[in-house]
This record gives structure tokens, sequence and C-alpha cells, in this order.
């Protein structure tokens, strides 16, 4: 017995889907975004949080420096000696006490203040911004700061 073909019904069979639709497409690239946006936002706070201990670390550079200038010469640089005179040739230390004056991560000159806010001297980090006040990447690294937390 032969079965009936149905009249309604076409001999061959539906299309097989091969692609995305266009709004499958659209959620994936949504997503896609999404997940880089988050992303983004954490490896930036890593950055910021890299380039500030970095600016501590030369910052106890600095002041290691000038506790040692202070040592030889029973006082700070003046300053209008500012921080050159770490790097200036002398008969106590020929090649200076620093080869040369480190930049801050962002590219910007330290600050040096004889006397300081809370001390013989103080050396200052203002941040990306490079101005005073600001917070996250613009925030002020201080010597004051690194002997507060106990790393100067």
């Amino acid at each position: 017995m032969k079965a009936a073909i149905h009249p309604l019904r076409p001999l061959t069979r539906p299309p097989v889907r091969s692609a995305f639709s266009l709004v499958e497409l659209m959620v994936v690239i949504v997503i896609i975004g999404l997940l880089s946006g988050v992303v983004t936002i954490s490896v930036r706070s890593y950055l910021i949080r890299s380039k500030q201990n970095v600016a501590k670390l030369e910052i106890a550079k600095i002041c290691q420096a000038l506790d040692t200038y202070y040592g030889e010469f029973d006082r700070y640089p003046t300053n209008e000696d500012g921080l050159e005179a770490l790097v200036e040739e002398s008969t106590a230390f020929p090649d200076g006490l620093l080869n040369k004056l480190p930049n801050d991560p962002w590219g910007n000159d330290y600050e040096y203040h004889s006397p300081g806010r809370n001390g013989p001297y103080e050396v200052i980090c203002y941040g990306a911004d490079h101005r005073e006040g600001g917070t996250a990447a613009d925030s002020d690294l201080s010597s004051d700061d690194l002997s507060d937390t106990g790393e100067g």
C-alpha cells in the first residue's frame, strides 16, 4: 500500500537555517561590549594603583637621598637648590646621590618643599592631573603620607 501524499504539504523539506539572524548577532555584540567594558574598568584601576605604588617607591628613594644629604651636610637642600642638589657631584658624593631625578609615573617632576608641612621637607607627586587635590589617578602622594603608613 502506497502512502497518500497530502496536497497541502510540500514535497521538499524546509530549508535548513545556515546563518545567524541580525538580532542574534546584535545580542552577541552587546554582550561582548559589556564584558569588555567591565574588563577595561578593572584593568584601569590596577594600572592606577601600580602607578601610585611606583610614585611611592620613588618618593621613598628621594627621601632616603635627602636624609643621606642631611647626614653629610647637616642641612637639607633649600627650595632654591631643589632636588637637583641630589644629582650634583660633590667631594662627598662624586656621582651624586641619585643618578638622575626621576619623573613621576605620569611624566611630571616631583615637587620639593623645605620646610615641609609636617617636617623638615616634603616631596610631592600631584598625580595624573598634576594639580593639588583630586581622587583616584589624580590623588596626591606625599612623603608625609609614606611616614604615616610606615613605608618611608
